[in-house]
């Protein structure tokens, strides 16, 4: 169905997930890079720039490679992953009865030419009690997420309301991924012909 050679540059489970709903045949080749924010740079940029950057470090010619990256942010600061119980915690209860937006940025290249963009989408919390953020903590879902929550998990519970696209909140926003696949030829789970 979709053409060989597209490489995921995320050792991410859940955007090889969501390729895989949206019928991508991929592999994976993880990109190491520095991910330190630039000064002055908006978070929108910076995931951007960040997924161009995984997305070139691991592009080789007859190949379509796909980059992203994903920050949460609040009042304008990039919330990372925590770095333990009290930071994920303070990060949780920080997200706690408000609105908090997530940003995903999403590249694909051909080694010769690049396309990106990115994706925010807002995402407002419930209460959420330092006991319930301890006992969240202790399921192990927030170690590797940023904001130190998975949305298609348990952490949904905390979600009252999403303005956006839930599939960029999870880690690769689908319609824009897929546009951006097709841009460059790649088939999804679309016949070649529609």
């Amino acid at each position: 169905m979709a053409l060989p050679g597209v490489v995921l540059a995320s050792a991410s489970p859940r955007r090889a997930a969501l390729l895989e709903q949206i019928g991508v045949a991929f592999t994976v080749r993880i990109a190491h890079i520095d991910e330190s924010r630039r000064p002055g740079e908006a978070p929108g940029e910076y995931v951007e720039r960040l997924a161009r950057d995984k997305a070139r470090t691991v592009a080789q010619p007859g190949q379509l490679t796909l980059g992203a990256d994903t920050a949460v942010v609040v009042d304008g600061e990039i919330l990372g992953k925590p770095a333990g119980r009290d930071a994920a915690i303070e990060l949780l209860t920080r997200l706690s009865a408000r609105t908090h937006q997530v940003i995903t940025g999403v590249a694909v290249t051909d080694a010769s030419q690049m396309r990106s963009v990115h994706v925010t989408t807002d995402v407002t919390f419930r209460s959420i009690d330092v006991r319930e953020a301890s006992a969240y903590w202790n399921t192990g879902e927030p170690l590797d997420k940023a904001g130190g929550y998975g949305i298609q998990g348990i952490g949904g519970i905390f979600a009252r309301s999403i303005n956006g696209s839930y599939s960029a909140v999870v880690g690769l926003p689908l319609t824009e991924t897929e546009a951006l696949l097709r841009e460059f030829g790649a088939d999804t789970w679309r016949p070649q012909d529609v």
